[in-house]
């Protein structure tokens, strides 16, 4: 089984370098945490405000782990979630 989130962030006008600045350093260590299968990040040119992550964790768990993480501390809740004007989450547990 995997813990699979995808997420899309929608930065402010005007802020989306500071929100692409955040994840860029965000995913290296994210991609190193134990449990963490997959983090990936992308930014669409033709929406440059919007930023789409496609995570997958060992389970729950995991994901909860990296929520909490220093980084993502840092990083996300520190440097990119303030200048969000949006912030949609979706998570989905895979069978087999």
């Amino acid at each position: 089984m995997a813990y699979v989130v995808t997420a899309t962030w929608t930065a402010q006008p005007g802020k989306e370098h500071i929100v692409r600045d955040a994840i860029e350093k965000l995913t290296p260590p994210s991609r190193q945490e134990p449990g963490n299968r997959f983090y990936q990040a992308f930014q669409d040119p033709a929406e440059p405000l919007v930023f789409r992550l496609f995570e997958i964790y060992d389970d729950e768990d995991a994901y909860l782990a990296h929520g909490a993480s220093e980084h993502f501390a840092e990083y996300g809740h520190g440097v990119a979630i303030p200048v969000l004007a949006g912030r949609e989450r979706a998570f989905y547990e895979t069978i087999g």
